[in-house]
């Protein structure tokens, strides 16, 4: 794979990289700024952009910084070894004055008012809580944070951390082994209290596991990569009726319906075609859709108002989807 910058690409954007810092070991931070000054989109904790890299690849990132500062976005990247390349091109190549696009922002992990909040965080999966914790200051709320890494120099923003006061509680693996996720959910996470959790796939399994229990929208989860996802319910072609447009398309095995709306002349934003990002979002008129994303939560799938049909497909014969 090519990671070399194509300039063509880069001045097309009218954002451009303010600041470029190593924050944790494999981690670096990028501020975003528009090149002209103006006032950037205002966001809420646990948004995320997508950044539309020099060599046409599309990544999404939560945003970490301060959320009052209406000038600036910043990310955080750590460096995936084995990755699809994105990171590896941000970490190697791109640098300070580069121009990046930018889409967003947009927010599947937000969070609700409560006077107690519980925080879990897995490696990298601690830059959508940031925002979390300082909004929960601002709003004077109770807070705690379960913080876990391979290492502490694995671990981003660490100082910024120990600065914000609070119930913090800081395990790296080579010298704590695993977070003690029982014992601390049951200790500092009550029924009351509204539990975000952020970082590896397994950290999240667990989680999940030991919040069966939990009320609903008590427990909120935010992926990274998509979950691992059982086979289809059918397999067999179905229709999907696009209600504003008036076509109907047909849907067949092994396609997306994203792709069959595309071919039919109808676009729908899409970037991480994993279930993961939330761009694809549609609202579900009528029909009963196959959730495969790994976003939306079991209560959210069982309402069948919207899917996201980057991977998403369908129970029933037909959907209607309001495009």
């Amino acid at each position: 794979m090519d990671l070399k910058l194509q300039s063509n690409v880069t001045a097309q954007s009218p954002y451009v990289v303010s600041e470029k810092n190593t924050v944790a070991e494999n981690v670096v931070a990028l501020t975003l700024r528009h090149a002209s000054g103006q006032r950037l989109p205002d966001w809420t904790p646990g948004s995320h952009i997508d950044l539309i890299l020099p060599n046409g690849m599309t990544r999404q990132y939560s945003l970490c910084g301060d959320r009052w500062d209406p000038y600036s976005y910043r990310v955080a990247v750590l460096r995936e070894s084995e990755g699809r390349g994105g990171s590896a091109l941000i970490h190697d190549h791109v640098k300070v004055g580069d121009h990046i696009g930018i889409g967003g922002p947009r927010n599947n992990f937000p969070m609700v008012p409560s006077q107690k909040y519980a925080f879990i965080a897995g490696g990298i999966g601690i830059t959508p809580l940031l925002p979390m914790i300082r909004q929960a200051q601002v709003l004077g709320a109770e807070w705690r944070l379960l913080y876990g890494g391979r290492t502490r120099r694995a671990m981003a923003y660490l100082d910024d951390i120990s600065h914000m006061g609070g119930d913090v509680t800081i395990v790296p693996e080579d010298r704590g082994g695993l977070l003690p996720l029982a014992e601390w959910i049951s200790e500092k996470a009550g029924f009351d209290t509204k539990l975000y959790a952020c970082g590896p796939g397994r950290l999240l399994d667990a989680v999940e596991a030991l919040c069966t229990g939990r009320p609903l929208g008590t427990l909120r989860t935010e992926r990274f990569v998509p979950r691992e996802r059982s086979a289809p319910v059918r397999n067999a072609p179905f229709d999907v009726e696009l209600a504003r447009s008036g076509r109907t398309v047909t849907v067949r095995p092994g396609s997306s319906i994203l792709d069959a709306v595309r071919a039919c002349g109808v676009n729908v934003l899409s970037s991480c075609r994993e279930g993961t990002c939330g761009t694809c979002q549609v609202t579900v008129l009528a029909g009963r859709p196959d959730h495969r994303d790994s976003i939306l939560d079991d209560d959210e799938h069982r309402s069948q108002t919207s899917m996201f049909v980057c991977v998403s497909s369908s129970c029933s014969d037909k959907l209607v989807l309001d495009l």
